[in-house]
């Protein structure tokens, strides 16, 4: 469309819509900012009107008029993560479905950017999806009194939150080692503020436990692949055969390491991540990982959030249920993807040089 006719476009109003379909401007106004309002047959013939008129709703305007952005903030704590990219995908598609429109946070893992990020998009945003918040609960918790938040990953009292069920997954992974005869797993812990590192370590120690596996803990390791390195270091030193890390990113860092050190994956060491990014089955050898919905996270999320806000059915394309208990939190399962990263224990396990 060429600049002169989105300016046409863009000069259509409410009243031509009026007098197009023989309605009063405010009845279009209803059917086109709260169409639950008006009845379908109505709502329908001003839609049709408007496209063919090539109407462009002012948002400024609307926003004004209603109090509502019909825009959601969604923060990441760092945007170059292939986990995120995927939980970005699903806001982002069930916002456009329903209309609404996606602001990107990059809080860069510092609470002090989330913090700041969270005060400055409030008259911007009508809600926000915090995913694997940097904060304490009780920030989080702040927050949400002024601000209709969902989070993601975490649980903090009375907010709205999607659970990824990767304890779950460190269950299943335990018990795919111990089917290979380790018998000792070592855990690569992510960074202390992450709340899913506790998670994972706390079902590892549970699992352990029960199954007569001996669990140890080397970190805590920031969640990038140069940390990788440092924690291979850690895992040989430790004499492991078998490690558990935090994230994809640290073991994909950790084979590098390892195979630049001559510890061959599987034969001397087996390694397994947790969230079976983009490329986890690219690297050498391809990563054992705790596969998880991703994206499905991001969906949910923004539907419980949608729900929260009053938006009316037709703004949930997929009419879930989800979102009518706006304090409640929803648990999507996760599943171990075998790659060959993870092989029998060696006879005869290595010991710290």
């Amino acid at each position: 469309m060429s600049s002169a006719d989105t300016d046409t476009a863009r000069r259509v109003t409410i009243r031509d819509i009026a007098d197009a379909t023989g309605v009063a401007p405010s009845t279009v106004s209803r059917a086109l900012s709260l169409p639950d309002r008006v009845n379908r047959a109505t709502q329908q013939r001003i839609q049709d009107a408007a496209r063919e008129l090539g109407y462009v709703p002012n948002q400024q305007a609307r926003a004004l008029t209603s109090g509502r952005t019909r825009a959601v903030a969604v923060l990441v704590s760092d945007i170059t993560n292939p986990f995120y990219f995927d939980v970005i995908r699903g806001t982002q598609h069930q916002l456009a479905a329903a209309g609404w429109t996606q602001l990107l946070v990059d809080t860069e893992e510092s609470a002090e950017a989330e913090l700041a990020a969270l005060s400055a998009i409030a008259t911007k945003a009508d809600g926000a999806v915090l995913t694997a918040s940097r904060l304490s609960d009780a920030q989080i918790a702040r927050f949400a009194e002024r601000t209709p938040l969902v989070v993601v990953n975490r649980r903090p009292a009375g907010v709205p939150s999607v659970l990824i069920d990767t304890p779950g997954g460190v269950e299943q992974a335990v018990q795919h080692l111990v089917s290979l005869g380790h018998r000792d797993v070592l855990y690569v812990a992510g960074p202390d503020s992450s709340w899913s590192n506790e998670r994972r370590w706390r079902a590892l120690v549970r699992v352990g436990k029960r199954l007569g596996v001996r669990v140890a803990r080397i970190g805590p390791h920031a969640p990038f692949v140069d940390s990788g390195a440092a924690a291979a270091d850690a895992a040989v030193h430790a004499g492991a055969t078998a490690c558990i890390a935090f994230n994809d990113l640290i073991a994909i860092g950790m084979l590098t390491r390892l195979r630049e050190r001559g510890v061959r994956v599987p034969e001397d060491m087996s390694v397994v991540g947790c969230d079976d990014i983009f490329g986890a089955d690219f690297c050498n050898p391809p990563l054992t990982t705790m596969t998880s919905p991703i994206e499905r996270a991001g969906q949910v999320a923004i539907r419980m959030l949608l729900g929260r806000l009053g938006a009316s059915p037709s703004d949930d394309p997929l009419g879930d249920p989800v979102g009518d208990h706006p304090a409640s939190a929803v648990a999507l399962p996760t599943h171990l993807t075998v790659r060959e990263s993870t092989g029998p224990a060696p006879s005869t396990a290595r010991r710290p040089s």
